[in-house]
């Protein structure tokens, strides 16, 4: 193999461009040819793919987002435009590809090698620590940290004011961020999609004869089964009518800010893993590190598997916070 491309795809993640200066440093060393392609899969519909030397990629590892561009390409969910796609690699001489994304990003690639037998390795890049195979996602760590130091921030208003803030974050299908994040910013409650019921849980809790404290934080994940924060604290509002409840949502701005030095170094030994796995035969397969060590999944199981959050965690919550 003498010629490797590199994209992002799908949402962006603090980190990836750690993962991308990994991937064409690595080939770089290897003596392999290294291709950018713009906004992930609809850029390779449209050639949108230059080639790249160690100097493209200086300066760039402290920044979030992605110097590749990302996009959800519903082109490539077609027939015609996967083969327009694999007519632009045949035309660059290009014979692997190394997905930078989350489980959207590896449905395309497993597609992609079973119609046209171009190999491909996949990289974690999602805030949301969702993807079986790996303990960290790439951009995960930096996400909570964003959420923590918000709801440091919030704690103050909540305080001051005598407030309950119920604070959203990112997670429609899974919980992690809201856990780790509610934990560390010792947060009262946290509602998961993973785990039900917490609601009575908590109002049981809150009605409490030795609870003194006068101010609350709880913690929502977005995805949450009982309802996203508006709901809960809108149900919380109807139970204590003279408390001051408000809701904040984080959004966006856990995807973005410079990536933690855990993202940046979880980022790049995927993306030089990545490589070295190509050059080796790897291919249809998810880089990941689980206990420390470099692990290679199948995409099918990244996918289909479902990623848990930690139990001993879940407990943790509820020894700490009642």
């Amino acid at each position: 193999m003498k010629r490797i491309a590199v994209l992002t795809s799908g949402g962006d993640a603090p980190g990836m461009n750690a993962c991308i200066r990994a991937v064409v440093r690595a080939c770089v060393h290897f003596d392999v040819e290294v291709f950018g392609i713009s906004r992930g899969y609809q850029g390779l519909i449209e050639n949108d793919i230059k080639q790249l030397s160690a100097s493209s990629v200086a300066n760039i590892i402290q920044y979030g987002g992605t110097v590749l561009k990302t996009a959800r390409s519903k082109d490539f969910m077609t027939p015609e435009g996967r083969k327009m796609a694999f007519e632009n690699l045949q035309k660059q001489g290009i014979e692997g590809l190394v997905c930078i994304g989350g489980n959207g990003t590896y449905t395309g690639a497993m597609i992609f090698e079973k119609e046209y037998g171009i190999p491909s390795m996949g990289c974690p890049g999602t805030i949301d620590n969702d993807l079986w195979g790996t303990d960290y996602t790439i951009g995960y760590d930096t996400a909570i940290n964003t959420a923590v130091d918000a709801i440091d921030k919030i704690r103050d208003t909540a305080e001051s004011h005598n407030r309950v803030f119920f604070i959203e974050v990112m997670g429609r299908h899974s919980g992690h961020i809201a856990l780790h994040a509610g934990l560390a910013g010792g947060a009262e409650g946290i509602f998961i999609p993973e785990r039900e019921n917490e609601f009575e849980e908590i109002v049981n809790f809150y009605q409490s004869k030795n609870r003194k404290k006068e101010f609350s934080i709880f913690v929502v994940a977005e995805g949450e089964t009982e309802g996203h924060a508006y709901d809960i604290a809108k149900r919380f509002q109807e139970i204590y009518p003279d408390t001051d409840c408000r809701v904040t949502i984080l959004g966006h701005i856990q995807r973005g800010g410079k990536p933690s030095s855990n993202d940046r170094i979880l980022a790049s030994r995927i993306g030089a893993h990545a490589v070295k796995a190509l050059l080796e035969g790897h291919r249809n397969e998810a880089v990941g590190v689980v206990n420390r060590e470099i692990q290679f999944t199948p995409f099918k199981d990244a996918i289909e598997h479902k990623k848990d959050i930690e139990d001993n965690l879940w407990t943790l919550n509820h020894i700490i916070t009642r």
